[in-house]
Order: structure tokens, then sequence, then C-alpha cells
């Protein structure tokens, strides 16, 4: 897991990746993850990191270093409401300002 957090890019050392494991900030197929944790394509994670909560699909099992392509698709979160659309606010005066 560390392995993989790292050289996908999410998380810039390892050392970092294995301390959000053991402090149980990083979530593998729904169990908490250990900085061993084996991951393969398809599995789901979930991490806590700065006050956000990701969760992903992992695409690669073994991200390619310096590859411009993620090894990861982004899942919508479903305790995230929507991005508002100010366009469609009818409380927002249209009228430009002078």
């Amino acid at each position: 897991m560390d392995k993989w957090l790292k050289a996908s890019r999410l998380v810039k050392r390892r050392a970092v990746a294995s301390q959000l494991c053991q402090a149980g900030r990083v979530w593998l197929n729904g169990r908490l993850a250990k900085p061993a944790s084996e991951v393969r394509a398809g599995d789901r994670l979930r991490l806590l990191l700065g006050g956000r909560e990701l969760e992903l699909t992992v695409l690669e099992a073994e991200p390619r270093p310096g590859s411009p392509e993620p090894s990861y698709q982004m899942v919508p979160s479903p305790s995230a409401p929507p991005p508002a659309d100010p366009a469609s606010d009818p409380g927002r005066d249209t009228a430009p300002s002078a």
C-alpha cells in the first residue's frame, strides 16, 4: 500500500504513506489498510488527506513512476454535495454592476 501510494503520486514520500496507514487514514476495500497491504487493479481505496476524503478505484496495481497517466480513477463521494451551478441560482443577481 505505501509503495503504491508513493508511486501513484497521491503521497510524496513512502514514509508519509506508511504513517497514514498506521494512523487509520487509509481503507482498502472497506477495511483499514496496513502499509504492507497489497493493492490490485479494481480495488477501492478511501483516504483522509489534509482534511479531505478521497475515494478512488485502482486502475493499475503497479503504477509506472513518471507516467503522465494516473493509475487510479476518482469516485464521487456520496457524502459530498454536488457543485453548485451559479447560473442556475434563482437568487443570483444577473444585472451587471457599475
